[in-house]
């Protein structure tokens, strides 16, 4: 078993390996920027389907003819460059918080020192939905575009998001710099391929390509029906769809300590060449798609994952894909874009165990996400990313269409409070030049509440619902957890007053049949407790009162092994284990309150751990049943069988 965990994990790190484990700007940008620039893959393909959504309503309504829908595609792009605006904005906001907090400048922390931990943890809470959210949306469309290159794949998509979610989930097991190293390779190689078919696009539009002049004024007048509130409602709609573009920008400040010293300068660099290549790329896509007439739509059947719009933009500038050079390019893209959408969800496998450990320290979560695993990792966290990403991918069946409406809305939550909580920190730091600083920060919050506003208003129906509901939810469980350890440590406190010695002890050796086990637990118990001992067995197989026939072979093999010590049989008529047990704890204690019970339980422990499973674990539930009980000591005396 160890050998197994070392091959696929990796040797141990110690403590003092830490700082090894730091990434360098390059590696860090492929590790925390993934999710931001494989957006592009989808980001543009929402704002279509919004508009697609609008076109087609408006044709029901008799609104739409002609080229009327050109225009309304064309609107792509001012909501591309209203996001990329909002883009810039928020990158600058958070480029200042990561120089503030160079030991991490996530939402949570920053809200946290600045806001309280209502605050805190509503920040918190969204964003680890948004992280899980981020792998299912991320591995899905990953999926969903090497199914478009290869439909002999398709109807195996959630099989596939499954396995690719393991995957990145076992990287992040073996330690953040190998999985960065690794995953470097798809995300540099993306945005190359990328670059180079936008730039042949643009050659090609520049050649002759794309609609005429003539054919752009007929649409724009022809779209000139829609007016007034439909046209805001329009726009409201396909800028909240591609809001999606930032969901990844936090990643950055949330994983300035993972940066090489200086880390808060490194990680502010790594955030500037995220942004400038997310914003190239993302303006280009959503410009070339609306220039080629490239659009797409929702699917009708949740089953069924439709051809992407980079798949169809791919195939509209490289010509025929069937044959050539052009099909290699193809296949290439797509392959770079499967790969990055799937490294996409190693952002949040980076980001999500790193914020459950920080809740964790502070008592807002289970104890046990703050322990670093073999690797130097949280490892706690990283399986349970996986089991719950996994589960929503199996629930949504890997579609993105049913998947993108829930996401953004909980990224959102945690831009505006941490932008508010840095204006706060501005104004108690203060220091040079501290009322910019401010008012920049002042202006990201504003930005984000106003997107958190239309995100909640156009997509509340198609599932932001959901996150909006679990956020406070998730914020209850999150204060209840820490009343309950607060609670804890000072009873614990407290019990040190109450601490006194019970008068009489007597043990009972739990037993079902003759083996060293149980002569051991005999001399044991004669030990602790003298001659106050008494060997308990429960007869499942009585028939009328009278013995079965393992008791009755028990019963003559004690006068040889028993050391004297008194057999008592427990019958029970409804064949339990345990229940008598507890049945006659509970009246030797009622009988003699003043008296310390242990109970000692005789576990042979097998040779191979699988072997285990092959038992009744009945000592386990004894064990576990025994534990509720005040006033009772369990005690186990394992004897270890030989190979």
């Amino acid at each position: 078993m160890q050998n197994l965990r070392r091959i696929l994990l990796g040797r141990r790190l110690s403590s003092q390996e830490t700082p090894h484990t730091k990434v360098s700007n390059p590696i860090g940008l492929a590790v925390f920027s993934s999710d931001a620039l494989s957006s592009v893959a989808y980001a543009t393909q929402e704002i279509m389907a919004s508009l697609s959504g609008a076109l087609l309503q408006g044709a029901g309504a008799g609104i739409l003819v002609g080229a009327a829908g050109r225009a309304i595609f064309g609107w792509s792009i001012p909501v591309a460059l209203g996001i990329v605006a909002l883009l810039a904005i928020l990158a600058t906001s958070y480029r200042q918080t990561i120089l503030a907090y160079p030991g991490g400048g996530g939402a949570y922390i920053v809200a946290k020192e600045n806001l309280g931990d209502l605050a805190a943890l509503t920040a918190g809470a969204s964003l680890l939905l948004d992280y899980l959210l981020t792998v299912a949306v991320s591995a899905s469309s990953g999926v969903a575009a090497i199914t478009a290159a290869v439909p002999a794949l398709s109807g195996h998509n959630v099989a596939l998001t499954v396995a690719a979610i393991g995957f990145i989930a076992l990287m992040n097991l073996r330690g953040l710099r190998e999985s960065g190293t690794l995953f470097a390779l798809p995300t540099y190689g993306f945005v190359i391929c990328i670059l180079l078919v936008l730039g042949y696009g643009v050659v090609k539009l520049a050649l002759g390509g794309g609609p005429t002049a003539l054919q752009v004024q007929q649409g724009t007048e022809e779209g000139l029906h829609l007016a007034g509130l439909s046209m805001v409602w329009i726009f409201m709609r396909a800028f909240s769809a591609g809001c999606t573009a930032l969901t990844g920008v936090e990643a950055i400040s949330n994983g300035t300590t993972a940066f090489r010293d200086p880390a808060g300068p490194n990680a502010a660099k790594t955030l500037i060449w995220m942004v400038v290549l997310l914003g190239i790329m993302f303006l280009g896509i959503t410009f070339l798609a609306q220039r080629f007439g490239v659009t797409y739509q929702h699917s009708a059947d949740p089953t069924v994952v439709a051809e992407t719009l980079l798949s169809k933009l791919n195939k509209a500038i490289l010509g025929d894909v069937s044959q050539g050079l052009p099909r290699l390019a193809y296949y290439l893209v797509q392959g770079f874009t499967f790969a990055i959408l799937v490294v996409a969800a190693n952002t949040a496998f980076a980001d999500f165990p790193r914020l459950a450990a920080l809740q964790a320290r502070d008592g807002f979560l289970p104890r046990q996400f703050a322990s670093l695993g073999d690797r130097l990792v949280f490892s706690n966290g990283i399986l349970l990313l996986f089991v719950f990403s996994g589960l929503l991918v199996w629930l949504f069946h890997a579609n993105t269409d049913m998947l993108l409406p829930l996401y953004a809305a909980g990224v959102f939550i945690g831009f505006t409070l941490s932008q508010t909580g840095m204006v706060r920190h501005w104004r108690k730091v203060r220091g040079p030049h501290w009322h910019r600083k401010a008012v920049i920060n002042g202006l990201g919050a504003a930005a984000a509440f106003i997107v958190l506003l239309d995100i909640t208003i156009t997509k509340f129906i198609h599932g932001a619902w959901i996150v909006i509901l679990l956020v406070p939810v998730l914020v209850l469980i999150q204060f209840n957890v820490r009343r309950h350890y607060v609670g804890v440590k000072s009873k614990l406190a407290a019990s040190r007053t109450d601490a006194f010695l019970h008068t009489k002890h007597h043990a009972l050796v739990l037993v079902n049949g003759i083996h060293r086990g149980v002569v051991q637990s005999l001399l044991y118990a004669r030990l602790i407790a003298g001659d106050r001992v008494e060997a308990l067995t429960v007869d499942l197989g009585s028939d009328g009162g009278r013995d079965s026939a393992a008791i009755e072979k028990l019963r003559a093999d004690w006068v040889s092994y028993g050391m004297g010590v008194p057999l008592r049989v427990l019958p029970s008529p409804y064949r339990k284990m345990v229940e008598p047990i507890l049945e006659e704890v509970d009246r030797i204690l009622f009988a003699e309150p003043e008296l310390a019970v242990t109970v000692i339980l005789p576990e042979f422990i097998t040779s191979r751990w699988w072997q285990q499973f092959l038992h009744n674990q009945s000592a386990l539930r004894i064990k576990t049943a025994l534990l509720l009980r005040t006033g009772v000591i369990v005690t186990s005396v394992p004897m270890h069988l030989p190979e």
